[in-house]
């Protein structure tokens, strides 16, 4: 498959997934994968293009999930299954390794390119970032980084060969990683101190302007433990590691009711200062459980690899699932929220469950069923994911629609549906 064939699963020359049966053995695609991630790259553009005139699907301002904050775990989900059919076999593993690094870095720097501000001038069609207020991190940054630590996994943790085939022991190593990413995770999320932080803003209609006219915000913190935009410590991390002008300027918690953003996107002076801080939800602490999900998703690819029962597949699949989905919502019932933002430890279980759960479906459907019929389209859509991320993401399907008008450039269909739906 050519490079950056996919968004997930860009092997390059690298052997195709196998469906190895007792009859007969040759290699084809999997067929519910590329199903699965298809219907992660519709996701994303129903949410991108659809959740400002439907905010019920669009990402939840803090706690709570919406449709929205589904596709990111099962992007990762997703990534993580195929990596077990890639490194099925591996000779060398020094060799596969610095694939497996050049191919996150490509990933990563690629992300930089869509997502760091480069391509920002969706209406003037104008390029460019200054490299002090570049964002390092984003989607495809976070896919780069859940790909290395699932891949690196698989290259040097190999199955361990325990009686019983695909049981818990078999990787243990891969599940002590995911225990330890996790502990990690709560450690510096409940453990760090929050100091009382201060920021500032560019903007000439600020009442608290400073003398280089740049205004200056000051968020009272002195906590420990918090989960609250303002004083919660993956955001210390980003601002300390990457830099306050390096993360999102637009976070999510601003459609929150405290800041009572406006239509026009700005948010008032009467809001609380945090509202005006930048926060960037693909950050550093919350990528640790987003490797952890990668790994999760690896071994229901190990599932796949190693059982030839649809039975078999499906109980192990489902009993997994569950597990995690049970065991996420009494997370969330002992006091840890679902948060897309910081990554929780019950958002993270809670969406690794029903992307098992939907996999299992589309597995049944399309791979025991054979209605590929139904799904032809979004499995098109699988096998050409990081193409149409490219496109949806540089916006340049916005731009090419945009171009054509009538009698004017503002009587366009983009600048129609805008007015109409989103800006009233």
């Amino acid at each position: 498959m050519a490079e950056y064939e996919s968004l997930v699963n860009h092997e390059e020359d690298e052997e195709q997934p196998e469906i190895v049966t007792k009859r007969r053995a040759r290699t084809t695609r999997v067929a519910s994968v590329d199903v699965f991630r298809g219907l992660s790259v519709f996701l994303m553009m129903l949410v991108d293009y659809g959740g400002s005139v439907f905010p019920i699907i669009a990402h939840s301002p803090w706690n709570g999930v919406h449709l929205a904050d589904f596709v990111m775990p099962f992007f990762l989900f997703v990534a993580g299954v195929s990596l077990a059919f890639v490194y099925k076999k591996v000779s060398d593993r020094v060799e596969a390794t610095w694939k497996a690094v050049l191919r996150a870095l490509e990933l990563f720097l690629l992300g930089v390119l869509l997502q760091g501000g480069y391509l920002h001038g969706v209406t003037s069609l104008t390029f460019g970032v200054d490299i002090e207020r570049i964002r390092w991190f984003g989607i495809l940054q976070r896919i780069s980084i859940g790909y290395i630590v699932a891949a690196l996994c698989e290259i040097w943790l190999p199955c361990q060969r325990w009686r019983g085939i695909c049981s818990f022991r078999n990787y243990s190593w891969h599940w002590l990683i995911a225990f330890s990413l996790s502990a990690i995770y709560l450690g510096l999320l409940y453990g760090l101190y929050v100091p009382d932080w201060q920021f500032k803003v560019l903007d000439s209609t600020s009442s608290f302007l400073s003398a280089n006219g740049s205004c200056i915000y000051k968020v009272t913190c002195s906590v420990r433990g918090d989960l609250g935009p303002a004083c919660n410590s993956a955001g210390m991390i980003d601002r300390y590691v990457l830099g306050i002008n390096h993360l999102y300027t637009k976070p999510v918690y601003r459609n929150l009711q405290e800041c009572n953003i406006s239509n026009n996107g700005t948010v008032p002076e009467s809001s609380p200062s945090w509202c005006h801080a930048p926060f960037d939800p693909e950050g550093i602490l919350s990528t640790l459980t987003a490797a952890v999900t990668c790994i999760i998703g690896l071994q229901y690819g190990h599932v796949f690899e190693q059982l030839e029962d649809h039975k078999e597949r499906l109980v192990k699949w489902l009993t997994f699932s569950f597990s995690f989905l049970v065991l996420g919502l009494f997370l969330v019932i002992t006091g840890i929220p679902l948060n897309k933002s910081l990554s929780t430890i019950s958002y993270m279980l809670v969406t690794c469950g029903s992307a098992g759960i939907t996999f299992s479906a589309l597995y049944i459907l399309v791979d025991v069923y054979n209605y590929r019929r139904l799904t032809f389209v979004l499995e098109w859509m699988g096998k050409h994911s990081l193409s149409i991320f490219v496109v949806i993401t540089s916006n340049l399907a916005v731009i090419a629609i945009q171009g054509f008008y009538r009698n004017a450039p503002e009587n366009n269909i983009i600048h129609w549906i805008v007015t109409r739906f989103v800006h009233t």
